[in-house]
């Protein structure tokens, strides 16, 4: 490895896709009692973690502070090595701020060491797609300035889109009006999201009906897929495994035989989308 490849929990990565990847954990509260998320996707109980918030238990998440980078990057930095960071997006969450911050502090102390935060604009995925290509780039052979450079223009062509099967997360944590929440939970509207150039969750289309959200995914996919080279596809849910099941076959009847990691959607992001959150994530040739 060339350089370290740092990302946290946020990147929704299973332990087959975590080669050359550390992991930082998330802090977050259910119920006021503390969590950790370290980030092991593949052990997360999904199904309790969203039943809970069906029932009504509140999850409260935290940024990740300076301390954590500051102690987390010293030593690998004592070992001569430069870092690249993969934060979830600045649009969301003072992490990639906060990152930033100890990046510039770092570099002061280490004279001549290289610490770059690559601002995603996404999360889950969103973040763990240009983690597994910062871990190639560094297993290359490439330098942390240039691969630096590399994921700071990929980030454009990384594109993430989901639904929601309740506006009231979302309404929680103001990214919807209470009004349009109650509207679109009386008329069955089923919005599209999806993160856009600054890193915000917006909308960009409305569909009526779970059905014709989930055709509605595919549909972003087959507008925005790149038609040439390798194309990878990353599925997340929210405790709606049968939901992402059908989103990964009608992607496969636009492009057999692709490649698809369908997981479930880790829990720090998860408490603002909530249960029946589907996302899809690939590249693209815009976002």
């Amino acid at each position: 490895m060339s350089f370290a490849v740092f990302a946290d929990g946020t990147a929704n990565l299973p332990k087959s896709l975590l080669e050359g990847i550390t992991l930082l954990p998330c802090e977050y509260t259910v119920d006021g009692k503390p969590q950790t998320y370290w980030g092991d996707v593949d052990s997360f109980d999904g199904h309790s973690y969203y039943e809970g918030l069906r029932a009504g238990k509140i999850v409260r998440t935290s940024l990740l502070n300076m301390h954590v980078f500051l102690s987390r990057f010293t030593p690998i930095l004592t070992q001569g090595l430069d870092i690249i960071y993969i934060s979830m997006s600045s649009g969301i969450s003072g992490t990639y701020n906060a990152a930033r911050n100890a990046a510039l502090e770092l570099m002061e102390k280490f004279s001549g060491r290289f610490v770059h935060i690559v601002d995603s604009l996404g999360c889950g995925f969103g973040n763990g797609m240009l983690a597994i290509r910062a871990a190639e780039l560094s297993r290359q052979g490439v330098n942390a300035r240039t691969a630096a450079s590399i994921l700071d223009e990929e980030v454009p062509h990384t594109c993430q889109y989901f639904t929601v099967d309740d506006l009231n997360f979302l309404k929680n944590t103001g990214r919807v009006s209470g009004l349009t929440a109650k509207i679109a939970t009386v008329l069955s509207i089923k919005p599209i999201l999806y993160g856009d150039k600054t890193g915000h969750i917006v909308s960009c289309a409305k569909v009526r009906g779970r059905k014709r959200s989930i055709e509605a995914l595919a549909e972003k996919y087959d507008e925005k897929r790149v038609r040439s080279g390798e194309q990878k596809v990353f599925i997340s849910h929210g405790d709606c495994l049968r939901d992402a099941e059908t989103l990964s076959d009608l992607i496969r009847r636009i492009t057999p035989g692709v490649p698809i990691t369908i997981c479930q959607h880790e829990p720090f992001s998860g408490a603002h989308v909530g249960p029946g959150m589907l996302g899809l994530f690939f590249r693209g040739t815009e976002r």
